[in-house]
């Protein structure tokens, strides 16, 4: 599969069953960890879980130069090049990151005996249960898991967008 098919792949099949409640940091990095389910492609009828967290730098509107940095994504063949196409692939589509900077970091890749449905119900009565507003629990294709993670980003940038802009405008006026 080439990187546009897996791109649209990931569109198509991403879903974030619950989103971060917490807004990301407006003047800090933001730690934003999540679970990421998967049907798994090796045990039928398990899934695969990935806990992580992913680092976003505080946001900025006047954008610095260069590329995004997407660190610890681990795209496969990850040269030099192939970060280059990757970002390109983005730029390309209009797809911006506004910190650009991304580092994702993978704690966890279990299993999970059972169904997806059955995954799902389990780590959302979890999150609930230990009232965490500052994760994520996203589903998506187990082979293009890092694009479902970016696509959880993108999604809570820009929930967070009008309060980092309410908030550089208070700190501005003061």
């Amino acid at each position: 599969m080439n990187i546009e098919e897996i791109w649209e792949k990931a569109l198509k099949h991403t879903e974030i069953i619950r989103p971060r409640v917490k807004p990301l940091d407006t003047y800090k990095t933001t730690h934003l960890p999540y679970i990421f389910l998967a049907e798994s492609s090796i045990n039928l009828g398990d899934c695969v879980v990935r806990k992580g967290e992913i680092l976003v730098e505080k946001p900025t509107l006047l954008l610095p130069p260069g590329s995004p940095q997407l660190d610890g994504f681990d795209f496969r063949d990850a040269s030099q090049q192939q970060e280059e196409m990757i970002t390109n692939f983005f730029l390309v589509r209009g797809i911006e990151f506004p910190s650009l900077k991304y580092n994702n970091k993978t704690y966890s890749l279990d299993i999970f005996e059972g169904k997806l449905s059955r995954a799902i119900e389990k780590y959302t009565q979890e999150l609930q249960k230990e009232e965490n507003v500052t994760s994520g629990l996203i589903i998506g294709p187990e082979d293009c898991w890092q694009f479902s993670i970016l696509i959880f980003i993108c999604t809570q940038i820009v929930r967070s967008a009008d309060n980092d802009i309410k908030s550089f405008r208070n700190r501005w006026n003061r």
